[in-house]
């Protein structure tokens, strides 16, 4: 992260892209060098009230350690007003991977080949920063103007330290892990089994557990309840899921 302090003031804000239960994210431009990026600008009151203060310093704290990696956003800037916290990332040009899923229906195999390298060098990267993302899944998968793909949302990540607990974990539903469902326990596997509910969803346009309500989704993963559809898919890719799923 750069080390020139900023403020709301070296930007012209746009349109809002995007927005949480203690947040809003703005399309903004640097007053400075014409650059666009995303700003986060995050309620104080609302951290507070949502107890959301450990999981806004974790994000901060990750992105800090990261740095540059084209496959993960880069926080450039951060600063604060007397209402709000702001972080400046790198903005998405062509919006979240889900939504290149849904529009297309599923991606070809020569495509979904494209996005897996970049996630899983990205994703190496980061457990080499001793990092577990631990809430993976196609909306936190940005596509810059190039269509390559950037990791966002690192607020349920765990840095790991000598003498951490990787346990209790905030992943999503759909890709939580079999480990943290049984054991309450979430180390780098928790990843790659995210990575390979990615690549199956990528390939066959679902993910591969879906339940009625969250606990018959939650049974399906423990019990590794999936299949594959009855037309062809590439043998090689059920093979990495399979591989990756257990």
């Amino acid at each position: 992260m750069s080390s020139r302090k900023r403020t709301s003031k070296d930007f012209h804000f746009g349109t809002c892209i995007g927005e949480g239960s203690y947040s809003k994210v703005y399309k903004a431009v640097s007053i400075h060098n014409h650059k666009t990026f995303a700003i986060k600008v995050l309620s104080k009151k609302h951290i507070v009230k949502e107890k959301k203060t450990k999981y806004v310093n974790i994000e901060k704290n990750t992105l800090n350690r990261l740095g540059h990696h084209s496959g993960i956003v880069t926080l450039y800037y951060t600063f604060q007003d007397v209402e709000s916290l702001y972080f400046v990332i790198d903005f998405a040009f062509n919006g979240e991977l889900l939504s290149l899923v849904r529009k297309m229906g599923s991606l070809n195999e020569q495509v979904t080949k494209y996005y897996m390298i970049q996630l899983i060098d990205a994703v190496q990267f980061i457990h080499s920063k001793n990092i577990i993302h631990r809430d993976l899944k196609p909306e936190n998968i940005l596509l810059n103007h190039d269509w390559k793909l950037m990791i966002t949302d690192f607020g349920a990540a765990k840095i790991l330290e000598d003498d951490t607990n990787i346990n209790s974990a905030n992943s999503s539903g759909e890709y939580v892990s079999p480990e943290l469902l049984k054991y309450n326990h979430c180390g780098f596997e928790c990843d790659y089994w995210a990575i390979g509910c990615i690549l199956y969803q990528l390939i066959i346009g679902h993910p591969p557990f879906k339940g009625t309500t969250e606990y018959l989704t939650f049974e399906k993963i423990i019990h590794l309840d999936y299949k594959f559809p009855n037309y062809y898919i590439p043998m090689k890719i059920k093979h990495l899921v399979s591989k990756l799923l257990v």
